[in-house]
């Protein structure tokens, strides 16, 4: 079974088998690269205040171990640039494989790292140092991922199947999570603190061998190979992408901020929030952001695939608006401390998340052309990393400054309307082709036919 190949002037078929196998190694690798890089958060959230920044009273030592939490978002730019340039340049996958090594090796180390009580100071900035290398890595890691499972796909089907990597978020949440939420339940909270935490930071060492070992068995993309073999990468592939796409780019960034902070909020924030303020039980939140998070796949998928029939800025738009009228209504049941109501308000706002998150691969890669895609996507996704990633930081900030859990709720509202507008203003991408040629420019309006 095969398709037709993703881009003009290019008459090799996509073999359905090749991509399936694909989508399913970017899916295991991403899963292992979040799974890293989430329990960081999820500590962050329960212990790290107390483990690295004792010294602190608790609310401050959960500002600085937000903050820390944070230095990952600031570092992915810089890796997203840095894995782009090589990229675009050499490839796609070995890439993703030195993304994975340099994940894996900082969260092995995080895993072994002395607490306050035993080195003082040099525990918060070595964590701070390792933490700055797990964004670094995974800030190459999204687009590798993604462009891999879009370039492979028949032309009809890059919503779905660029749709799998996508799935890697929640997958590794609902790993990590259930890894700490098993921890909790059967440790007691001594034990917890003492080295229980340190077992998902460890076990990531399995994960990293499986994961390398499935992503070393799938090649190149053939319009990624065709683009090397013309000669026609670009030189300086991330300036050129900031020179030739600059409105794409933030226009990209900006639809995808609200997505990305509203997910930390719920997974990390709350976390927090939610035992220590709204009298919630720890281990009920994480089973709940366990289960939540499981939910999400099928509504990625399904978002995915939709988007090949209905297009892609349409369900931005739809997921964005949704968001904004919820806002309220969301903190409101989260305030209640029923974990029903909490997983209520969750499903719906993960609904409108999913709704973003599906097509994004698909949308994004084909606002650019193949000798800047890697740049151009990783930029516009990573540019929103920063601004996501600081959520939490900002939402503990807000609350202690105004009292008011809706004071996180006005800030949810105000970033939906941000994303909703660029989403607006971004170009329908659904019937145009993954192309390796030069750029072509295109009207503000939507496409109406095929150009593949």
């Amino acid at each position: 079974m095969s398709s037709t190949a993703p881009g003009p002037g290019s008459t090799a078929p996509v073999d359905a088998r090749s991509s399936r196998k694909v989508a399913f190694a970017s899916l295991v690798g991403t899963t292992i690269e979040w799974y890293d890089f989430f329990i960081f958060g999820t500590a962050a959230a329960l212990v790290f205040n107390q483990v690295f920044f004792p010294e602190f009273d608790p609310l401050t030592g959960t500002l600085a171990a937000f903050a820390s939490f944070s230095v990952g978002f600031i570092a992915r730019p810089i890796g997203g640039a840095v894995f782009a340039h090589f990229g675009d340049r050499v490839g796609r996958k070995p890439m993703l494989v030195w993304s994975l090594l340099l994940m894996g090796a900082a969260t092995l180390l995080m895993g072994v790292l002395p607490g306050y009580d035993s080195i003082g100071v040099w525990a918060p900035v070595l964590l701070v140092l390792l933490r700055f290398a797990q964004g670094f890595g995974v800030g190459g890691e999204w687009g590798g991922a993604a462009l891999m499972a879009v370039e492979h796909a028949p032309a009809h089907r890059r919503g779905f199947y660029g749709a799998w990597p996508q799935v890697g978020v929640p997958a590794g949440l609902v790993l990590g999570t259930a890894m700490f939420a098993l921890l909790s339940a059967t440790l007691t909270d001594e034990q917890f603190l003492s080295w229980g935490w340190r077992v998902p930071f460890l076990v990531s060492v399995v994960l990293i061998g499986v994961g390398l070992w499935i992503r070393l068995s799938v090649s190149e993309s053939r319009i990624f190979t065709e683009t090397m073999e013309a000669k026609s990468a670009a030189r300086m592939p991330v300036l050129e992408a900031l020179r030739t796409y600059p409105k794409e780019i933030l226009l990209a960034a900006g639809s995808f901020v609200a997505t990305h902070a509203t997910f930390y909020v719920g997974s990390v924030w709350l976390v927090s929030h939610a035992t220590t303020e709204l009298g919630y039980d720890r281990t009920a939140v994480l089973n709940a952001n366990a289960a939540l998070s499981l939910s999400d796949i099928p509504m990625i998928l399904a978002f995915g695939l939709l988007s090949d029939f209905v297009g892609r800025r349409k369900l931005f738009l739809g997921g964005m608006a949704l968001l904004a009228l919820f806002a309220v209504p969301y903190f409101f049941l989260v305030s209640t401390g029923n974990i029903w109501l909490y997983l209520l308000g969750g499903l719906i706002v993960q609904a409108c998340r999913s709704a973003i998150y599906g097509p994004q691969s698909a949308y994004f890669a084909e606002q650019f052309t193949t000798r800047m895609r890697y740049s151009g996507a990783s930029l516009a996704y990573q540019l929103a990393a920063v601004l996501g990633g600081m959520a939490p930081l900002a939402c503990t900030a807000l609350v202690a400054w105004t009292g008011s859990l809706y004071s996180v709720a006005g800030l949810v509202l105000a970033i939906a309307l941000v994303s909703f507008a660029c989403s607006y203003l971004m170009t329908e991408t659904l019937r145009s082709g993954l192309t390796s040629d030069e750029p072509v420019r295109r009207s503000v309006r939507p496409a109406r036919g095929p150009v593949d």
